[in-house]
C-alpha cells in the first residue's frame, strides 16, 4: 500500500539477517519488500512449518503515522480472524521484533502469514508483454472468489493490486495484505487516505476525507479488479496510459470525466473485454450491478465456453473435408454488387482477419445465405452466454433485413444487414472481417457488432432478474428498442410484440 503522491518502492526499509528469530519463527531469505516493510521466508522452530513474516518498522514513524500503522495492523488481524477462505491469506500471529542491537528494527511489528510461492507482481514482471500470463483465468477466478467472499462477509479489500495477489505452491491465487480492509457499515466503509494510485477508482479523487477517513465501497474493489484483469491478460499492461502511477491515475480520471476514451488492449477476447469494461465503468453507480460474485460467474462461463468451443480445422483441411469457408470482405458479395441470387452464392475459400468456424450450427437446408453462415457462427462465438447462438443471430438478421445488405429504413436512419443506426454502431463497432475498418454496411462488421451488442443485452437482462426462459424474446425486443425499455416494462413491450414473435418463429426454424 502506498500513500497518495508516493510511488511504490520509493522508500527503503532495513532488513533482519537470515537466521534471526521472531518469537517462535526463524527468518530466512527476503521474498518481498515495499515502502512499509519487508517480507521474509520463515520456519517454525518447533516443527519446521513454513510461513511468511512481514516486518513493519516503527522507529522512524511520527506519532500519528505510528498510530495509523497500528490501526492498519489491527484491521488486518481482525479481518484474518474472521475470514476463512482458500483464496484469502491468513495472518496467524502478530509479534514484536526484539533486536536491541538493530535500533531501526527494535520494536518493529511482525505479522506471521501463510507462505506463498510468488506474488502476481513478480509473475507480471517476468511476463511477455501483450500476452496472458500462464494460468491467467485460474488466477483471476481465484482473485474473484476471494473478493466475493470478502464482500459477502461485509468487507472491502481497499488495496487490490498484483502485489497483493499471492500464488501458493499449487498455483492458486490468494488475496493478501488486509491492512486497508474495511468493514462495511451499510453500503460503505471508511479508510485512511491510502492506496495504490493507479488502482484507485476515479471517484476516490473527488471525495473529501472526513474525520472517519475516505468513503470506500465494494465497487472500488471492482474497479481495481478490472485493472488487475487487464494486467493479467496482457502481460502487465495497465488499461490507462502513463509512465508513472500518478500519470495513469490522471488518465483514469480524464476517462471518467468523459474527456478521454477507454482504450483496452486490442488483443483481448471480446468476453474479457466486456467484463473489464464493466469493472472500469466510470462511476460507482454504473459499476454497482457488477458484483464480485457476478464476476466470478462470468469468469466461469468464459472458461467453460472456451473449453466447449470446438477446435477449428485449418482452412485447407476444412475445404478438403467439403466444409464451406467463406470470406466476406464487403457487402458486394451479399447484395451490393451485380450477380444472381445471393442465397445460392458461395465465396471462394480465403482467410480473413477473423477466425471462421465451420457453419455446422445452422441447418443446411435453411434460407440463411451460405456465404453468411460462417460469419454468423464466428460472431456468435464471440459471446460466452449460451443464449447467443448462431441460430438467434440468424433469426434477428432475418427479421431485421431479410439478409439484405442494402436494406434501409431512412425514416429511422437504420441501414444494412443488421439495421444499425450509424451513431449507435460507432459505440459498439467491431472489425468483423479483419480489414482494419468498421463499417455498418459491411455484413461481417455489422453481424459481429450485433453479436457483441446482444450479448451485452443478455447480460443486462440477467442482472435485472428477468425470466431466463424469455431471454431470446427479450434480446429481440431490446435490439429493436433498448435495454432500458425492456427492463422498465419487465418484458417485451407490446408495440414490438409482432416483431419479436417473428424472430422467435425464425429461431425455431433455425434450431431444427
Amino acid at each position: 500500500m502506498t500513500a497518495p503522491g508516493a510511488e511504490e518502492g520509493a522508500l527503503t526499509t532495513p532488513r533482519l539477517p537470515a537466521g534471526f528469530r521472531v518469537d517462535g519463527w526463524e527468518l530466512d531469505a527476503v521474498i518481498g519488500s515495499g515502502g512499509w516493510g519487508t517480507v521474509y521466508e520463515a520456519r517454525a522452530v518447533a516443527d519446521g512449518t513454513t510461513a511468511a513474516v512481514k516486518v513493519l518498522p516503527t522507529d522512524a514513524l511520527a506519532p500519528g503515522q505510528r498510530t495509523a500503522l497500528g490501526e492498519l495492523v489491527a484491521r488486518e488481524v481482525r479481518f484474518s480472524a474472521e475470514a476463512d477462505h482458500p483464496h484469502l491469506v491468513r495472518t496467524r500471529a502478530v509479534c514484536t521484533v526484539d533486536a536491541p542491537d538493530l535500533p531501526t528494527l527494535h520494536g518493529a511489528i511482525a505479522l506471521v502469514m501463510d507462505r506463498a510461492e510468488a506474488s502476481l507482481r513478480q509473475v507480471l514482471d517476468s511476463a511477455e508483454t501483450g500476452r496472458p500470463v500462464r494460468d491467467a483465468v485460474r488466477i483471476l477466478r481465484g482473485a474473484a472468489a476471494g473478493l466475493a467472499h470478502m464482500h459477502g462477509a461485509g468487507w472491502v479489500h481497499g488495496d487490490l493490486k498484483p502485489a497483493n495477489v499471492l500464488l501458493d505452491a499449487n498455483g492458486e491465487a490468494r488475496l493478501a495484505d488486509f491492512g486497508l480492509a474495511a468493514e462495511l457499515d451499510g453500503t460503505h466503509a471508511h479508510l485512511p487516505p491510502l492506496g495504490t494510485l493507479d488502482h484507485l477508482p476515479p471517484e476516490w479523487w473527488s471525495q473529501r476525507t472526513g474525520e472517519d477517513g475516505t468513503v470506500v465501497r465494494p465497487t472500488a474493489d471492482i474497479w481495481a479488479f478490472g485493472v488487475l484483469a487487464h494486467q493479467v491478460l496482457t502481460g502487465g499492461l495497465h488499461p490507462f496510459p502513463g509512465a508513472t502511477a500518478r500519470a495513469r491515475s490522471l488518465a483514469a480520471q480524464a476517462y471518467a470525466r468523459g474527456t478521454a476514451p477507454l482504450r483496452l488492449d486490442a488483443g483481448l477476447d471480446d468476453g474479457w473485454r466486456r467484463l473489464i469494461g464493466d469493472c472500469l465503468a466510470p462511476d460507482h453507480a454504473t459499476r454497482l450491478p457488477h458484483t464480485a460474485a457476478s464476476l466470478l460467474t462470468r469468469i466461469d462461463t468464459l472458461s467453460a465456453k472456451r473449453r466447449r468451443r470446438p477446435r477449428l480445422l485449418p482452412v485447407a483441411a476444412a475445404v478438403a473435408a467439403g466444409a464451406v469457408v467463406a470470406a466476406v470482405t464487403g457487402y458486394g458479395l451479399l447484395g451490393g454488387g451485380a450477380g444472381g441470387d445471393d442465397t445460392e452464392r458461395d465465396a471462394s475459400p480465403r482467410v480473413t482477419g477473423t477466425p471462421i468456424a465451420a457453419p455446422g450450427e445452422i441447418p443446411a437446408d435453411s434460407d440463411v445465405p451460405k456465404a453468411l453462415r460462417p460469419v454468423i457462427v464466428s460472431a456468435a462465438n464471440r459471446c460466452t452466454d449460451a443464449e447467443v447462438t448462431p441460430a438467434l443471430l440468424a433469426a434477428l438478421i432475418k427479421a431485421e433485413s431479410g439478409f439484405d445488405a442494402k436494406a434501409a429504413r431512412p425514416a429511422t436512419d437504420e441501414h444494412g444487414i443488421a439495421m444499425w443506426t450509424p451513431s449507435v454502431f460507432r459505440a459498439w463497432a467491431v472489425d468483423g472481417d479483419g480489414d482494419g475498418d468498421k463499417d455498418y454496411l459491411s455484413p461481417p462488421d455489422a453481424i459481429h457488432t450485433m453479436s457483441l451488442y446482444v450479448c451485452w443485452l443478455d447480460q443486462r437482462f440477467k442482472q435485472a432478474h428477468l425470466p431466463a426462459e424469455d431471454l431470446p424474446a427479450l434480446i429481440a425486443a431490446g435490439y429493436r428498442t433498448s435495454d432500458r425499455t425492456v427492463i422498465k416494462e419487465r418484458g417485451v413491450p407490446e408495440r414490438v410484440r409482432p416483431h419479436v414473435d417473428e424472430v422467435l418463429r425464425f429461431l425455431a426454424d433455425y434450431e431444427k
